[in-house]
């Protein structure tokens, strides 16, 4: 009986826990960058807590709305509470939005997670009876590129510009939704002090612009190199057709997203008629020195040969010659020094490499002539520049053996009386001044007890191993922050550092990508590496932290960021590394 009564009680309860609902409903799955998002949180019940998820990869552009609605029909009750949001999304992909909760009678309800896949931008109609003015026709983002068929290693610039036509009252903010790679090129941003509105003529109209970026690129190999599009979005402040007590235009706020478009640069390849053999790939205007510190000097000195070119050009991307002297001049690797400014023009100014030489005899000894290559932009052709020969003279010192003057009928293997070195002693004299037998003496006694004193050392080290090798937990996380600390170690080095900081970083997270999932550099957009990742198992808050923090290295190295913001994208970055390193299969 007692048995039937509980079984009663159950069915009863596991009815009245059916009769809860809370879920999660939105006016569509699939929509464009551009479009936005309602999502609806409904409960049959007058729950109370209600917990927001976080919304990763969206922005809360409107909500929370609370409606609540009952009803009576046929002497049945209805109840039903909404929580309403309107979100846009910030990237295109897969995005998950996460479990709400609410709490009723003491329990935790959670609705179940919502996949939506975030498509490229699509073409909104436009309702012919609305004559408000639109952000679409008045909002404009260009990427004007200086050349597009330079030569390998000749500079371009990328100037990116946000116009605005006269309707627009103003914008408030914008945010980057996908940032230009610059695959095939080296890059250097152009820093911005400050924005500033100018005039300049768009479409044959005037517009307002400001230029949110400036980039110097050079082409690193030939053919169509494609720069990829900036994106971003704008919250802009637009006319109504309402005007306020006083027959002023009422202003109101809107939202557009806006982006570069991709970019095609033909790179032609240098010409290989008439390029020299020694050319290693300076592309410019460059003039070339070799400077000695002294010419003469007295044994034991040493002098420092400066290799050095200034100029236009590619600075940063070729080697110098190095020089070639006689074996009696010991020469030691060089001091590298660069003092290179880059401007929207390219880079300019000195590289040297300063060679410290020693000489080890006494005599003259010449250092050859250098030349260096390059290619001239202006004329199209290849130029060099020879340095003259340098003439070292040591005063004093030892003399060379393939120096001295051999005297007829003497072997060249004669060792004269003013030879260098000569023997000290060749016989020694050692007399044993104490003798102790091994037999009994401590030495003995010691290696012959060492092995039992040693072997409870043995058998605690052995059950020491066999535990922590028992902590496969344990082992792996230490595995895991070893892989971390490993991709950081260069980023840990430059802490103290803002923009090495970052840069380092960027390039750690993006090589333990390469690594783990085996990709080339082409091939890590976001949309592919969020793929790639998910298909492997890796949650989607990792995954979504990942690619925010990648995106905040390139800006953080621009903004200003306190010591403690630097340490806390380090610790970030450690512990996103050791999520993946354990959710990936």
């Amino acid at each position: 009986m007692k048995k039937f009564i509980i079984a009663i009680l159950l069915i009863i309860s596991n009815t009245l826990l059916a009769q809860i609902q809370f879920e999660a409903k939105v006016s569509k799955n699939t929509l464009g960058l551009n479009e936005r998002l309602r999502i609806d949180f409904i409960m049959n019940m007058d729950g109370d807590n209600f917990v927001q998820p976080s919304f990763e990869g969206f922005r809360v552009i409107a909500g929370p709305s609370q409606q609540v609605s009952q009803s009576w029909i046929n002497g049945k009750s209805s109840f039903e509470k909404t929580y309403s949001y309107f979100l846009l999304p910030n990237q295109k992909g897969t995005l998950i939005i996460k479990q709400a909760s609410i709490e009723y009678n003491g329990q935790i309800y959670k609705t179940s997670p919502v996949k939506i896949n975030v498509t490229n931008a699509v073409e909104e109609p436009k309702d012919p009876n609305d004559t408000q003015i639109s952000a679409n026709e008045n909002v404009y983002l260009v990427a004007d590129i200086s050349k597009t068929n330079p030569y390998i290693n000749e500079p371009i610039t990328v100037v990116y510009k946000l116009y605005l036509s006269g309707n627009i009252m103003g914008i408030s903010n914008w945010r980057e939704l996908d940032k230009p790679k610059y695959n095939d090129f080296w890059s250097q941003n152009i820093d911005i002090k400050q924005l500033v509105a100018q005039e300049g003529m768009f479409k044959g109209e005037r517009y307002n612009y400001i230029v949110l970026r400036k980039t110097v690129l050079y082409p690193q190999k030939s053919g169509k190199l494609v720069i990829e599009p900036l994106s971003l979005d704008i919250d802009v402040q637009l006319p109504s057709n309402r005007r306020d007590m006083f027959g002023r235009v009422m202003v109101v706020n809107g939202n557009k997203r806006v982006s570069s478009g991709a970019k095609t640069i033909a790179v032609k390849t240098l010409p290989e008629n008439g390029k020299p053999v020694d050319f290693s790939g300076a592309v410019g205007r460059f003039d070339f020195k070799v400077t000695p510190s002294k010419t003469t000097l007295k044994n034991g000195e040493s002098l420092d040969l400066v290799v050095s070119v200034t100029g236009n050009g590619n600075m940063k991307l070729f080697n110098l010659p190095k020089p070639v002297v006689p074996n009696s001049l010991e020469m030691y690797d060089p001091v590298h020094t660069e003092s290179v400014n880059t401007t929207l023009s390219g880079m300019s100014g000195k590289i040297s490499d300063s060679y410290t030489i020693i000489p080890q005899f006494k005599g003259d000894y010449p250092i050859k002539p250098m030349q260096f290559s390059y290619f001239d932009l202006n004329s199209g052709t290849y130029k060099t520049i020879s340095s003259p020969e340098i003439m070292i003279k040591v005063l004093d010192g030892p003399t060379a053996n393939d120096q001295v003057a051999t005297a007829p009928g003497v072997a060249k293997n004669t060792i004269f009386s003013n030879e260098q070195f000569k023997y000290i002693k060749l016989k020694s004299d050692l007399v044993v001044r104490d003798e102790e037998d091994f037999l009994g003496s401590n030495l003995f006694y010691g290696l012959l007890f060492a092995p039992f004193l040693i072997l409870p050392l043995i058998v605690l080290f052995k059950k020491k191993k066999e535990a922590i090798d028992g902590d496969v937990r344990g082992n792996r996380i230490k595995m895991n922050n070893r892989l971390a600390k490993k991709y950081l170690s260069e980023a840990k080095k430059q802490i103290n550092n803002k923009e090495p900081f970052y840069v380092a970083l960027e390039k750690a997270m993006h090589n333990f990508l390469k690594a783990k999932l085996h990709i080339e550099t082409s091939e890590m957009s976001k949309s592919n590496i969020q793929d790639l990742l998910l298909s492997r198992n890796a949650s989607p808050e990792t995954v979504i932290d990942f690619i925010n923090l990648t995106e905040n290295c390139e800006l953080a190295r621009y903004a200003l960021t306190s010591s403690s913001t630097i340490q806390n994208d380090f610790d970030k970055a450690v512990l996103i590394i050791s999520d993946l390193e354990k959710q990936i299969a």
